[in-house]
C-alpha cells in the first residue's frame, strides 16, 4: 500500500491514537496486554471511504463490507459477539473471576457502567437494560448499583467518566446535566464534577499510579480545544492528550479503547 494512498493515510490516523495510547501507558509503568486476535471467520470493521460519512453511514458500508467479504450473511448480534468472545479468553488468561450472563432478556454495555469506586451508576439506554441492572448489582452486591436513564446518547460514558477518585467529567449538554442531577439524587456520596464544553471530551481515563500519582488520558485540544483548557486547570494530574476523531465515527470513545485490570505487574 502506498504511503500516499488514502486508505494508508486512514489507517494511520487509526493506528497512531493506539500506538500513542500503548506507549502512554507503559510510560507509566502500566504493563499493556495485546492477546485478542480476530479467528478465522470472525468479521472484522475495515475502513472505507463511507467512514467520513460520519456514524450511521461508516457502519453501513462496514456491514455491506463484510457481507461481501466473507460471502455470509452478517448479523449485528454475530459482529457484536465476536469481540466479547475475545474479551473472555484475554480476562481467562489472567485467572480473573468472570460472571456469565444467562438470561438473554438482559443487556449490559461497558459504555454505561460507571464505578466510582464506591458505587456504580448503570446508565439504561438502547445498549442495556433494567435486567442487566439488576445481575451487576447481585455480581456485585458489596456496592450500590444506581441506574440513571441515558436519552439523546449512546451510553451513559458518551458525556461523563471518573477524572479522579472523587471527581465525574461531565458535559454541558442539557442530557448530560439532567444525568449528573439524578446520580447526585441517588447517591450517598457527594462528588466533585469537572464541567467541559464537550460531552464527547468528558469521557476520559483517569489511573492512580504509586510511583506516578494521578494520570488523566483525555481528548486532544486540536478535537476540543475548550474542553482542554478545562483539564489543564488540574494542576494535580499528569494530562496525556489523545486524538480519537476516526474512531469517534464509529462510536469509539477513550474508556472504549483498554480494560483496565488491577494485577501484579509481572503477570
Amino acid at each position: 500500500m502506498s504511503p500516499h494512498s488514502r486508505d494508508f493515510s486512514l489507517q494511520m490516523r487509526l493506528l497512531l491514537p493506539t500506538q500513542l495510547w500503548g506507549f502512554s501507558c507503559r510510560l507509566q509503568g502500566w504493563k499493556v496486554e495485546r492477546r485478542i486476535r480476530r479467528r478465522a471467520g470472525v468479521p472484522v470493521y475495515r475502513p472505507g471511504p463511507a467512514a467520513a460519512e460520519g456514524r450511521g453511514g461508516s457502519r453501513r458500508a462496514a456491514r455491506r463490507s463484510r457481507a461481501r467479504s466473507h460471502g455470509r450473511k452478517v448479523t449485528a448480534r454475530t459482529v457484536r459477539r465476536a469481540p466479547v468472545e475475545a474479551m473472555k479468553r484475554v480476562l481467562e488468561s489472567l485467572n480473573l473471576n468472570i460472571v456469565e450472563m444467562v438470561d438473554e432478556n438482559a443487556t449490559l454495555d461497558g459504555g454505561d457502567v460507571l464505578f466510582t469506586g464506591r458505587e456504580f451508576f448503570v446508565g439504561l439506554s438502547k445498549r442495556t437494560n433494567q435486567r442487566g441492572a439488576e445481575i451487576l448489582a447481585d455480581t456485585f452486591k458489596d456496592y450500590a448499583v444506581s441506574t440513571v436513564p441515558v436519552h439523546d446518547s449512546l451510553h451513559l460514558k458518551s458525556f461523563c467518566s471518573m477524572a479522579g477518585p472523587n471527581l465525574i467529567a461531565i458535559g454541558s449538554s442539557e442530557a448530560a446535566q439532567k444525568a449528573l442531577k439524578t446520580m447526585q439524587q441517588m447517591s450517598d456520596h457527594r462528588y466533585d464534577k469537572l464541567t467541559v464544553p464537550d460531552d464527547a471530551a468528558a469521557n476520559c481515563v483517569y489511573l492512580n499510579i504509586p510511583s506516578k500519582g494521578h494520570v488523566l488520558l483525555h481528548r486532544a485540544p486540536e478535537e476540543y480545544p475548550e474542553s482542554a483548557k478545562v483539564f489543564e486547570k488540574l494542576k494535580d494530574h499528569m494530562l496525556i492528550p489523545i486524538a480519537n476523531t476516526e474512531l469517534e465515527k464509529v462510536d469509539g470513545s477513550l474508556t472504549c479503547c483498554s480494560v483496565l485490570i488491577n494485577k501484579a505487574s509481572e503477570l
